[in-house]
């Protein structure tokens, strides 16, 4: 009798044990996946970062070169990858992301890649509140130029004027 129970709870435990496993296997899985899409906008963001910076320095062949990065960023989207809320806000933007891209991209004129970056930071920003960034976001406003930008960076850099307003505008946002 004691070695029926003895069996009966080895078999148990033994069980348990196995189920465990595989839950903490699925879920680890799981996480994986999800952290794979998440990651799916977020090239994207990093060349639309890449992109501020270059206006930033006012070098309108570097802004044009980086704004093809940035195209070949939204193009490499899998949108079967993105959870439903990013799906729906990509759907929602990825036609003038894309428009706005290539227009920086197909020109050096500054004052034109400027006027078509904040078109660029209107559909990035709606994108980032939804699906959210790797790191800590400030959306950034110059009244001078009355628009907004977005920058991993808290501290102002003004990518509408450069050097001759380098400082000019404010966080009003902060995304986490």
């Amino acid at each position: 009798m004691k070695k029926s129970i003895s069996t009966i709870a080895v078999a148990i435990t033994l069980l348990f044990s196995a189920n465990f496993v595989q839950a903490n296997t699925i879920k680890t899985e799981t996480t994986t996946i999800e952290d794979a899409d998440s990651n799916q906008l977020q090239s994207v963001y990093d060349a639309y970062f890449i992109v501020k910076d270059a206006l930033i320095k006012s070098d309108a062949k570097l802004t044009s070169a980086k704004a093809k990065d940035l195209l070949t960023a939204i193009s490499a989207v899998k949108m079967d990858k993105l959870k439903s809320d990013e799906h729906t806000a990509w759907m929602k933007v990825m036609k003038k992301l894309t428009a706005d891209a290539k227009s920086i991209s197909t020109t050096t004129d500054l004052k034109k890649q400027r006027e078509t970056f904040k078109s660029l930071s209107k559909s990035t920003y709606e994108l980032i509140k939804v699906s959210k960034s790797a790191q800590v976001v400030y959306k950034q406003y110059c009244p001078m130029a009355d628009a907004d930008w977005l920058s991993k960076e808290k501290a102002v850099k003004n990518p509408y004027y450069g050097s001759s307003m380098l400082t000019c505008g404010n966080v009003v946002e902060t995304i986490k």
